[in-house]
């Protein structure tokens, strides 16, 4: 007889077909508390509770009319998945990228539930986003497609509801437009997004928080081995806000960050990446790489991916899900890395994932890595529940105190498990069990 976890990952992908990334996360997630489930399978099977926790609490689809700057009409899909509400409002980003359809975004919405739970905040699981592209358009076109993306996603979110967030293709501008078109709908003005600007209810530290947590992360992973990031070579994915923010916080911790890509190409600096260049580049003038080179002669620009293959001792993924496959796992274990953090959404693919962690590489997955973004907006509505803002450095030192609590959290779980180092299986458990307690506690809903 098949056990109840593989029951429900046939389920999954039974009733959700063209998914892979959906079925990628669930797969993960069940099969590592398999452990937890397996010790209360009739509790839990009497009790429908992994069906419950696979099948998001509401899916709401719709489309985004918007007029062009030459006067036509543009029509994109819109998405809201609100998944899990146990422990808190649903919280989590909105992905503007032609990439974007449901499965996606419920495979971002199922592991933000566990990621969410991580951080020690009383924040919910969910995800949204649209296949609108914010690339080469215009600040008006982006401003019309925000107003009437906003139009009707209001209709479900709240501040103490569904309090989105950015994600790729969703900054401060983008945010500033939904959070206008909320105020005036709604006639509210409330802490119903995060990532604000700071003029109207905006947290300091928010936009560094991914990238500067997921170094405070794994500077703890290598104190507690015995290690320093003092003097280490890192390689780095990704030149958006996680990747800006993780490469320069690993520099003042000492370290040496060699490379940066983008979606057409990559650098590699032996120097080290010079932070204020990346900046200007892509804060700025959103332009590519290539522009790198005028900053620093020094460096090479090689197009298509091919970070992985730079010696390093640390590698940080930090652009999108699945990019680093088998083949760049052989490669960062031949070359000697000893650690692998996610600050991307599952950027690790699972065979590459599996490759890493029995060859002994440290590896710790986004739920838990990049779990300072969404940390870092819970404090964001907590500044804004009080109609107060804190300090950078109040902020800063809360961030930090989060992702040192988290990374023990995942460490104790694994260890009271049996996985001891495997940090996959202990941000599952970790975050598993506690929403299975507040699940049990409230009922069948």
């Amino acid at each position: 007889m098949s056990s109840y976890v593989e029951e429900i990952i046939e389920q999954v992908i039974k009733q959700n077909p063209a998914e892979p990334e959906f079925h990628q996360a669930v797969r993960e997630v069940l099969e590592s508390i398999k452990v937890v489930v397996d010790a209360n399978e009739e509790k839990f099977r009497r009790d429908g509770l992994l069906e419950r926790l696979v099948n998001p609490e509401r899916q709401i689809k719709f489309r985004v009319p918007w007029v062009d700057d030459k006067g036509n009409v543009q029509v994109n899909t819109g998405y809201r998945v609100q998944f899990n509400s146990a422990i808190g409002p649903y919280k989590g980003g909105l992905r503007l990228h032609p990439s974007v359809n449901l499965g996606i975004i419920k495979f971002l919405g199922f592991e933000q539930i566990f990621k969410n739970s991580l951080t020690g905040l009383p924040i919910g699981g969910g995800k949204g986003g649209s296949d609108f592209d914010p690339k080469g358009k215009s600040d008006r076109e982006v401003m019309a497609f925000c107003q009437a993306f906003m139009t009707e996603l209001c209709k479900y979110i709240g501040a103490d509801t569904d309090v989105p967030a950015g994600d790729i293709g969703t900054g401060a501008r983008e945010i500033g437009y939904m959070f206008g078109q909320y105020k005036k709908i709604r006639g509210l003005f409330e802490g119903v997004l995060t990532g604000k600007g700071l003029s109207y209810g905006g947290s300091l530290a928010r936009t560094e928080a991914t990238g500067y947590g997921l170094l405070y992360l794994t500077e703890e992973l290598l104190k507690t081995h015995g290690q320093d990031m003092a003097g280490k070579t890192v390689v780095v994915s990704g030149a958006g806000n996680v990747a800006i923010y993780a490469i320069q916080k690993a520099q003042q911790l000492g370290a040496k960050v060699v490379t940066c890509s983008d979606s057409t190409g990559w650098v590699y600096d032996p120097d080290g990446i010079d932070v204020a260049a990346l900046k200007q580049i892509k804060e700025v003038d959103r332009a590519r790489l290539t522009e790198y080179k005028k900053f620093r002669p020094n460096s090479e620009y090689h197009e298509g991916r091919g970070v992985w293959q730079i010696k390093c001792d640390i590698a940080l993924p930090c652009a999108t899900q699945n990019e680093l496959d088998i083949e760049d796992a052989k490669q960062l274990v031949a070359n000697g890395a000893i650690a692998v953090c996610e600050g991307a959404n599952m950027p690790t693919t699972e065979a590459a994932t599996k490759y890493l962690q029995d060859n002994n590489v440290w590896f710790v997955p986004g739920k838990a890595a990049n779990a300072g973004g969404v940390a870092t907006s819970a404090l964001e509505m907590s500044q804004n529940s009080e109609r107060l803002s804190w300090t950078f450095d109040e902020v800063d030192a809360k961030l930090k105190n989060i992702m040192v609590n988290l990374f023990h959290n995942i460490d104790d779980a694994a260890k009271k498990y049996g996985f001891d180092g495997n940090y996959v299986v202990g941000a599952n458990i970790a975050g598993f069990e506690k929403v299975l307690d507040a699940m049990n506690a409230q009922g069948i809903v």
